[in-house]
């Protein structure tokens, strides 16, 4: 982990026990404050125990931290407010220098939940290896330097197209401006109940993404030259044969994110993508 975040880490902390309010941390994290000599708010409980109470969650870094966040939390209905120390971040949209105004605005309850909608991925065969749910994308990707690969798409039944092509993203509003953005996909307001396929250097030039509505479900069938591809849902990555069909379709849950002041997703689109500048 980064210094400077944990630095910011340690800060928030401090600002906690100035403010009595009693915190959780992951074993992981309280050894790697004592590795850096930094105060590890020693009145801190380890989490360990998953029925614990918790108001908020906390994620310090990047939208990456955010993603990682949102998969330990799950549906257990625990706000996430998202701190910044990374690059371009849409989830996790609180700069540091703002970290003290925000965190008390938390304390008093001066803040809104933002529902996010996530996807639920499936297999034919066996489980996925990581937590199926996905609050950016799940993306199918040929492997390595292979040539393309041919996904048969059938939404609700129908059969939509055989994408030939590097791959497929299918999308969350919220995953809009994430790996869909980089591949022309369209940027979507996080309160819209759809989702979006986006080929990856299709084969046919008339190809386009494709809005649906999110209640619509979406089974993918696999075809590589070397009889495997890779599957990602937010980054977490898997290989699968092409035996494994796969099932896509709403999560039965919600990501709750916590906002605070003035930010807003079209407020953010012209400060991270500098429209008008």
């Amino acid at each position: 982990m980064k210094s400077e975040t944990m630095t910011e880490v340690s800060h928030i902390l401090e600002f906690m026990k100035r403010h009595d309010v009693k915190v959780l941390l992951s074993q992981e994290l309280r050894q790697e404050l004592n590795i850096r000599d930094l105060p590890a708010f020693p009145d801190a409980a380890e989490n360990t125990e998953e029925d614990e109470i918790v108001d908020f969650a906390v994620s310090v870094g990047g939208d990456g931290t955010f993603l990682t966040t949102a998969s330990i939390i799950g549906d257990r209905n625990i706000p996430i407010l998202g701190i910044n120390c990374g690059h371009l971040g849409f989830l996790a949209d609180v700069q540091t220098r703002d970290v003290d105004f925000i965190m008390r605005q938390l304390i008093e309850g001066q803040y809104t939940i933002e529902q996010r909608s996530l996807l639920s991925v499936s297999c034919s065969k066996d489980n996925l290896i990581m937590a199926p749910f996905a609050l950016n994308e799940v993306s199918i990707l040929k492997q390595g330097f292979s040539s393309m690969i041919a996904i048969e798409a059938k939404v609700n039944g129908q059969l939509l197209h055989n994408y030939h092509a590097d791959g497929l993203v299918i999308s969350t509003p919220t995953g809009s401006t994430a790996y869909n953005l980089s591949i022309g996909g369209p940027l979507i307001v996080p309160q819209s109940k759809v989702m979006v396929l986006s080929p990856i250097a299709t084969h046919s030039l008339t190809v386009r993404p494709l809005v649906i509505p999110e209640d619509w479900k979406i089974d993918l069938k696999v075809q590589g030259r070397y009889g495997n591809y890779m599957i990602s849902v937010d980054g977490r990555s898997q290989i699968l044969s092409d035996e494994v069909q796969l099932h896509i379709e709403r999560a039965p849950y919600t990501v709750k994110l916590v906002q605070i002041g003035e930010n807003s997703f079209l407020s953010s689109l012209r400060t991270k993508l500098n429209w008008g500048k």
